[in-house]
C-alpha cells in the first residue's frame, strides 16, 4: 500500500515535467502526397510568429489569435545569434529566450508546431539568425561545409535539440517537423552540407519527419531539398508550383511553406501593403484542394533593439525597419485586421469547424507630450582606445551593432578626396571637432573633400553607425563599421584610435549626466514621465531625426525620419505604474525635442 501511494507520488512528480500531451503519444508521418497523423490525412494550417519578436507576456495572447482565425499549427523561427548571446554563453530562461517556455504554452492552447531552427533563417533578422562573432575570423564561409562554422553549427544544434527533445511529437509533444535550413537553393548548391545538418539533428534524438522550404523553381528544389525530407514551397500558391516539387521528388509530401499574407518594408519605402484579392484567391486554393500550408507571418511582431536585417548586394543597402507589423493578419500590437476576418470567414467556410472566439484587445494608452532634454553625448562616454594600423570592422571587438569611433592624424595628405572602402552603414566624418559630411552605404558613394585647415596635424576623425546586417543572398557576409580601409587622394591612412561604443544594456546603464556637452553628433536626451496606468502604446518620434529610444532600460528600435516609420511600438509589460524613464540617443540633432504616446500606428 505505501508502495504503491509512493509511486504514484513519484509518477507525479515525473509528469509534471513533461509536456502536456506526454499522456497522448501520436505518430506523424509521410506518405507520397499527405502528411499523417496517427495514420491519416492530415492538413496543416499554420501560422508562423516568433518568440524574439513578441513580448513574453504576450505570447499566449497571440498564440490564442492564430487559433482562433482557424489555426491549428504555430511555425517558429528560433535565432541562433538571439540564443547564443555571447560565444559559449546561452540563454534559454530568460524572458524571450525561453523557447521551450514558447512551445509549452502552443501545446497547452492544443496547437502543433513547426520547428525552423536553421542554422540560418533569413527572416529579415541580423544576420539571417547567425551569430555576428563568426565573422571575426576573416574568411570564414557560412552555410557550406567549411570547418569553423561547421563546428560552431554543431554545438547550436546540440543545444537547441536537448531544449526541444521533450516536446517532439515522438514524445508527446507537439512539434511535428523540424525545418534543416532555410531557402538553401536561393543561396548554394551543396548537398553534403544538407545532409550533414540533417544527420546533426537525428544524431542529436530529434526523431520527427524533416522539411525543407524553397522557391517553386526547379533549380531552387534541386539544390535546396533533402532525400526523405518533406517539400516546402516559398510560396505554393497553384497546382503548378506542386507539381513542381512532386518532380523534384515523388516519394515525399509538399505544402506551402510561406504563403505571404503581407511583406516586409525597408527605411525610405512605403508601407508594404500587398493585394488581398491574390491573397484570398491562393488560400482558397490550397483550402479547397485540402494542400497544407504555413502563413508567413500570421502575426511579425517587432525587431527590438538592433535585430532588424536587411538586403542589399554590391553597392545596395536597404535596411529593415523596426516594425516587423508585415501587414500580417494580426497587427504588431496583436490585433485583428481585415485580413485577419477574412481568412477566418474562408477557413470556416471550407474546414467546416467552429471557431473559438477573438481573445480580448490588449488595452491602450496615450501619454501626453514629454520633452527630451540633452544630458550627455558619446563624445562624453569614450571608452580607452584600441590603437590599430588599420581600421577593423566592430566583429573585431566583439561587438554586435551600435557605433564605433575611429580617429587618427592627417600626415602627408591633409586634405582632398576621403574614401572609405566600404562604410557599414553610415558614417558622419569630423575634422578637428567639426562636422564635414556623411557617407551612407546605399548606392556607393563612399567619397567626399576634406577642405583644407589651419591646424598643422589635422585629426579626421569617422564615426559609424552599424545599421542591420544582410539576412539573404549571396552578400551575408556584412560586417559592420570600416571594413577594409580609408584614403586621402589614393593614400591609405595609417595609426587608427577605436572606440567601441556598443550601446548595449550596461553601456546605456553606465551613462552620467555631462557638465558640458560636446557640440558634435551623437546626443543622447532624458526625461522622466509618470503613468497612472500603463497600456500599450506607440512612442511618435516625428521630432527627432535618426537614432535608438530605450524605455526603463528596454531598446524600442531603431527610428529615422525618412520613414515610413515614425512611431514606435512600446508594450505595457515594460512600462510602469509612476515613475518612468525614456532615453533617446539622436545622431543628427542636440536641440530639446518631444515625443508623446498614441493608441494606434501611424
Amino acid at each position: 500500500m505505501r508502495l504503491t501511494k509512493f509511486i504514484g507520488i513519484i509518477s507525479l512528480f515525473f509528469l509534471a515535467g513533461l509536456p502536456a500531451r506526454a499522456q497522448q503519444k501520436h505518430l506523424f508521418s509521410l506518405s507520397a502526397n499527405d502528411f499523417l497523423l496517427d495514420g491519416k490525412p492530415f492538413q496543416i494550417i499554420s501560422g508562423e510568429m516568433h518568440p524574439a519578436r513578441i513580448p513574453y507576456a504576450y505570447w499566449r495572447q497571440r498564440i490564442q489569435m492564430a487559433k482562433a482565425m482557424g489555426c491549428n499549427t504555430i511555425a517558429i523561427y528560433v535565432f541562433w545569434n538571439y540564443q547564443e548571446t555571447a560565444p559559449g554563453v546561452w540563454d534559454f530562461k530568460n524572458g524571450n529566450h525561453n523557447i521551450a517556455e514558447f512551445i509549452k504554452i502552443c501545446q497547452e492552447e492544443k496547437m502543433w508546431v513547426l520547428f525552423r531552427p536553421g542554422p540560418y533563417v533569413c527572416g529579415e533578422w541580423d544576420f539571417g539568425g547567425l551569430p555576428f562573432w563568426l565573422l571575426k575570423t576573416p574568411d570564414i564561409k557560412i552555410r557550406c561545409m567549411d570547418p569553423r562554422y561547421m563546428h560552431e553549427v554543431e554545438i547550436y544544434v546540440q543545444h537547441i535539440s536537448k531544449e526541444i527533445k521533450p516536446f517532439l511529437v515522438t514524445n508527446g509533444g507537439p512539434i511535428l517537423m523540424v525545418q534543416v535550413e532555410n531557402e538553401y537553393g536561393s543561396y548554394g548548391n551543396d548537398k553534403t552540407y544538407l545532409q550533414t545538418l540533417k544527420k546533426l539533428w537525428t544524431d542529436n534524438g530529434i526523431n520527427v519527419p524533416f522539411y525543407t522550404a524553397d522557391g517553386a523553381t526547379a533549380f531552387m528544389l534541386d539544390a535546396g531539398t533533402v532525400e526523405g525530407a518533406a517539400i516546402g514551397l516559398d510560396s505554393g500558391s497553384d497546382e503548378d508550383d506542386f507539381a513542381e516539387a512532386k518532380k523534384a521528388n515523388p516519394n515525399v509530401p509538399s505544402f506551402s511553406s510561406e504563403t505571404y499574407p503581407g511583406w516586409l518594408t525597408h527605411w525610405g519605402e512605403q508601407w508594404a501593403r500587398p493585394d488581398t484579392n491574390d491573397l484570398k484567391k491562393e488560400v482558397t486554393f490550397l483550402l479547397k484542394n485540402k494542400k497544407s500550408f504555413n502563413f508567413y507571418v500570421i502575426h511579425g511582431g517587432t525587431n527590438f533593439g538592433f535585430w532588424a536585417g536587411a538586403n542589399g548586394g554590391g553597392k545596395t543597402y536597404q535596411a529593415d525597419i523596426t516594425s516587423y507589423d508585415y501587414d500580417a493578419p494580426i497587427n504588431e500590437q496583436g490585433n485583428p485586421t481585415a485580413k485577419y476576418w477574412m481568412i477566418r470567414n474562408l477557413i470556416q467556410e471550407y474546414n467546416g469547424t467552429h471557431l473559438p472566439d477573438i481573445p480580448a484587445a490588449i488595452p491602450t494608452i496615450e501619454i501626453p507630450a514629454i520633452t527630451l532634454q540633452p544630458f550627455t553625448s558619446i563624445w562624453n562616454e569614450l571608452p580607452k582606445p584600441v590603437l590599430l594600423p588599420q581600421p577593423k570592422p566592430i566583429e573585431y571587438f566583439n561587438q554586435q551593432s551600435g557605433l564605433i569611433l575611429y580617429k587618427t592624424t592627417l600626415i602627408g595628405n591633409k586634405s582632398g578626396k576621403l574614401r572609405i572602402s566600404e562604410p557599414h552603414d553610415l558614417a558622419f566624418v569630423f575634422l578637428n571637432d567639426q562636422f564635414i559630411d556623411t557617407i551612407y552605404r546605399d548606392g556607393g558613394r563612399w567619397e567626399i573633400n576634406i577642405p583644407k585647415s589651419d591646424v598643422k596635424n589635422p585629426v579626421l576623425e569617422i564615426l559609424v553607425e552599424a545599421m542591420g546586417r544582410i539576412n539573404f543572398g549571396s552578400d551575408m557576409t556584412d560586417r559592420k563599421g570600416i571594413t577594409d580601409r580609408v584614403t586621402l587622394n589614393g593614400m591609405t591612412l595609417m595609426n587608427w584610435e577605436t572606440y567601441s561604443l556598443p550601446l548595449d544594456e550596461p553601456f546605456i546603464k553606465s551613462l552620467k549626466s555631462a557638465n558640458k556637452l560636446a557640440d558634435r553628433n551623437g546626443t543622447f536626451f532624458k526625461a522622466d514621465f509618470e503613468l497612472d496606468h500603463v497600456g500599450d502604446t506607440y512612442l511618435d518620434m516625428q521630432h527627432f531625426q535618426k537614432g535608438v529610444v530605450w524605455v526603463n532600460g528596454h531598446n524600442l528600435g531603431r527610428y529615422w525620419n525618412i520613414g515610413p516609420q515614425q512611431r514606435l511600438y512600446c508594450p505595457a509589460p515594460w512600462l510602469k505604474k509612476g515613475k518612468n524613464e525614456v532615453i533617446v540617443l539622436d545622431l543628427f540633432t542636440s536641440a530639446p525635442a518631444e515625443i508623446s504616446g498614441k493608441k494606434e500606428p501611424e
